[in-house]
Parts: structure tokens; sequence; C-alpha cells
């Protein structure tokens, strides 16, 4: 049960996006650059990076939607968003998205957890300096949306199908929420 009464049965952050439409949308308009506007990375490239991060912050809302979200894009699937979930060091993807997945990470310890040597091995698979400002740019704010999201206890549903449908909502619409009255 959340923290605060919402004006939304909506789970997850699109209820507090609802709760406060002049902060929500702002965020909103966020997301969709980050994860949908122009940039070398897939779209399913920066879900990817974004469910890792919320995956690594045990934000089980986000973490599900944009694992379905990444799977929703990838020709792989689900099962390669397990992987990588599991174990980026392991995972079937390219020298370039496991690096960057490795700034992810240290993005989520901290920002002074990125190092010269981490910027390096990217660079080394051929990451450009956008895609590595992107990686930390998701990393960071998915670190804010997670702690936003489970700060304020908001709904998590568990049915992966609810996710999935969410999935196909996005990849269709975007995150940028309908014009106002």
């Amino acid at each position: 049960m959340p923290h605060i009464t919402l004006n939304s049965a909506e789970p997850g952050i699109r209820g507090l996006l609802r709760f406060r439409p002049e902060t929500g949308r702002p965020l909103s308009e966020l997301a969709e650059v980050l994860l949908r506007g122009p940039g070398t990375l897939t779209r399913g490239e920066r879900e990817l990076i974004a469910a890792y991060v919320s995956g690594l912050n045990d934000c089980q809302y986000c973490s599900s939607s944009h694992s379905a979200c990444a799977a929703a894009q990838l020709p792989e699937g689900m099962g390669l968003v397990d992987q990588v979930r599991a174990d980026a060091s392991r995972a079937p993807v390219s020298g370039k998205l496991k690096a960057l997945l490795e700034i992810a990470a240290a993005v989520q310890q901290g920002g002074l957890q990125v190092t010269e040597e981490l910027i390096d091995r990217a660079r080394a698979a051929d990451a450009t300096d956008l895609e590595i400002h992107d990686t930390v740019l998701i990393a960071a704010a998915f670190c804010m949306f997670n702690r936003y999201v489970d700060g304020l206890a908001t709904i998590a549903p568990q049915d992966p199908a609810l996710y999935a449908a969410g999935a196909q909502h996005l990849v269709k619409e975007g995150y940028l929420p309908p014009p106002g009255p």
C-alpha cells in the first residue's frame, strides 16, 4: 500500500506521475528521450540498461516493467534479459554492451565508482562518447526512478503478463502522457 494517497490505482511510477503531473511530465519526457530518442544504442539495449540497474536496486516494479520493454524490443526476448540480469558479464551480448552494463553497475553503486578504466574498456569495445553519456544518464535516472517508486511504496503487481501488456503499450506509444485538458 502506498505511503501516500494517490489519485490513481495505477501501479508503480504511473500512479506517481498522475499524482503530480507538473513533475510527472518532465520525468516522462526524460524517460522518452533516454529510452526512445535518437541514438546508436537500440531501444531494446537502452531498456535493458534500465532493467539491469533497476534489478540491481531491487526495484520490482521498474525491473519487471523495463525487463518486459527490453524483451519486447530485443530479438532474443526475455531469455536474454534474464541472462543479463543474472550475470551481465556472461550474457551473450556484445563486448560494447557488456562494457556499458559494467559502467551502469558502477553508477548504481555511486557516480565516483565510474573509473577511467571502465570508460577505457567501453571505448576499446567501440562505445562512443554519446553511448557512454547515455548509459551513465540512464543508470543515474533509474536510480532516481527506483527510489521514487520504492520510497513511496507504490504497488508492484506480480503477474508478468501485466508488465508484458504494459511493454506493448510503451513500445507503441512511448513514455509521454497524453496531452492534458
